[in-house]
């Protein structure tokens, strides 16, 4: 079976987070390769009160993870996710495969540049505009999993 490419956001226990920041990226990271998967970015991306409480959580650390993954493991790595006791929400995205490498460029935080990706992606262009807002709206079309 084919590995697609996903992007899950957490939001995770600020306090938990705070006290073992190393402890919980590798407990991420673990559940993904546990299943099959493979790393390929795993950073914060900010930490921010939450515009509700989420089971008595008024703020909450904003963490980015992309993985290769087949499809079949994902609901495995759902239930893990759900059962991490860091983990207060995560939403997963399967990503549209021109927009695997200009989102991965902007997680490292380097810039993406179109010339350098080979010529057989079909429909390259939309990717190729530089804009990531563009990328993420329409990558938020494959909602896969969520709790």
């Amino acid at each position: 079976m084919a590995k697609n490419t996903y992007e899950t956001l957490f939001i995770l226990d600020s306090n938990h987070y705070a006290r073992d920041p190393g402890g919980v990226s590798k407990q991420l990271e673990q559940i993904v390769t546990e299943n099959g998967g493979t790393v390929l970015v795993n950073r914060v991306w900010m930490e921010q009160k939450l515009a509700y409480p989420i089971d008595g959580h008024q703020k909450g650390t904003y963490w980015l993870t992309y993985y290769e993954a087949e499809g079949d493991s994902l609901v495995k790595m759902a239930r893990a996710f759900t059962l991490c006791e860091p983990v207060v929400r995560e939403l997963t995205l399967k990503l549209d495969p021109r927009l695997v490498e200009p989102m991965l460029a902007n997680a490292r935080g380097q810039s993406f540049s179109p010339s350098l990706t080979s010529s057989s992606d079909e429909g390259s262009e939309d990717a190729e505009d530089g804009d990531d807002s563009d990328g993420a709206d329409a990558s938020r079309d494959d909602a896969v999993a969520s709790r």
